[in-house]
């Protein structure tokens, strides 16, 4: 694929809004995850929430948006001159030549939560909700449509935790076509119930901050978090910015909530990336991992990754600065691995104690100085949905 440039880029999570706070984390190897407050969750878990979003506001023409996933949006576009930027590529190319592609797993679903405390007596729910700006999962999408003033073709990817990452590689095949000059792209999740209490369910939950790749690892912390990207063709304004090289995805299908064991189809989304990149295994300098935290998914990413690029190049799992942000997972860990290519700093992975010895990726607990040329980020879903992208310069 031809080069795709990050003329802008912001993500807001529980380590801070914007890109300084996600900088300070990455080089202290710090992690946002805190035990989870809400009076309403009867859990012994931590979370990463974003500080200040219940007492957020959108703007007054876009009230009808209101939920806890659209404010998490407002806030985060509202960083690191995002909105601007897209303002001036808007100007540039055209409001109908920028695509909004936006990933999310559960969307507003805390709103249908709040909701059906409300029900009537006969079960109807209140007259003030509104499915479709609310918690229908193309909400993200249109609010953040609405929001920029963009008149270009707009989607919501839902593929559990590999949604946003899909998200750079609808946008980058919208762009190859000539559809569109420029995207939009990201994703939203936030806390709500219904992931706290189903991934509970499934007994993924870690009582403790997650620790990706431990020997003692036992599960996941959820985080939520907004992380946006602006893609333009290489060249649109200057060529020195990080870009999207390559793009790569598969589905498995092997299981519904399990991964396929030996890793298969997260290899084949890797080789998939690197094929588009035009770029050999032995040129990527740090892997970004899914690393959830839990035996089985750490365990097949180990095989893949080790059995595709080898025992040599660093990789790490960044979920124990975020948690998981399951739908903005993949824009988020994107994100932090283009914020490593520029730092030249190969993240650490909080929590982390001791490497399991049965893992054979070369693992970092601790995070370090190093020149970096090209950055693999993997986001891994539920039903073998999986995605990995590659970063770099042009």
């Amino acid at each position: 694929m031809k080069p795709l440039r990050l003329g802008a880029f912001t993500m807001t999570s529980c380590v801070g809004r914007g890109l300084a706070p996600a900088r300070a984390a990455l080089h202290a190897t710090a992690s946002g995850l805190t035990p989870c407050r809400f009076e309403t969750v009867a859990l012994d878990t931590y979370v990463g929430e974003i500080a200040g979003l219940d007492e957020a506001r959108l703007p007054q023409a876009l009230e009808r948006f209101d939920c806890r996933n659209n404010r998490a949006a407002e806030v985060g576009m509202a960083q690191d001159g995002f909105l601007e930027a897209v303002a001036e590529a808007a100007h540039r190319v055209g409001r109908g030549r920028i695509g909004v592609f936006m990933g999310t797993s559960t969307a507003g679903i805390l709103q249908t939560e709040l909701a059906y405390r409300r029900r009537g007596p006969a079960g109807e729910l209140p007259p003030d909700f509104e499915y479709r700006t609310t918690h229908n999962t193309f909400s993200i999408a249109e609010y953040v449509r609405a929001r920029l003033g963009l008149e270009g073709p707009c989607a919501a990817i839902s593929t559990a935790c590999s949604s946003s990452a899909k998200a750079f590689a609808s946008a980058a095949r919208l762009i190859e076509a000539g559809v569109i000059d420029a995207a939009v792209v990201g994703g939203v999740d936030t806390l709500c119930l219904t992931t706290l209490y189903g991934f509970n369910s499934l007994q993924l939950l870690s009582a403790e901050p997650c620790r990706p790749y431990d020997a003692e690892r036992v599960g996941i912390s959820i985080g939520e978090a907004a992380a946006f990207c602006l893609l333009e063709r290489h060249g649109a304004r200057g060529g020195d910015a990080i870009h999207l090289l390559g793009t790569g995805e598969s589905c498995d299908a092997h299981h519904m909530s399990a991964p396929h064991p030996e890793g298969l189809g997260a290899r084949l989304a890797m080789e998939a990336a690197l094929a588009a990149a035009g770029v050999k295994a032995g040129a990527i300098d740090y892997v970004n991992l899914h690393g959830t935290g839990t035996p089985s998914n750490d365990a097949a990413e180990d095989q893949a990754v080790a059995g595709l690029l080898g025992e040599r190049v660093p990789v790490s799992s960044t979920k124990g600065m975020t948690g998981h942000t399951l739908g903005a997972a993949g824009a988020t860990e994107a994100l932090i691995a283009v914020l490593a290519l520029e730092e030249g700093h190969i993240p650490g992975s909080p929590g982390t104690r001791s490497v399991d010895p049965k893992l054979r990726a070369n693992y970092q607990v601790a995070g370090r100085p190093s020149p970096l040329a090209h950055a693999l980020s993997n986001s891994f879903g539920f039903g073998g949905s999986n995605c990995s992208l590659v970063f770099g310069q042009a």
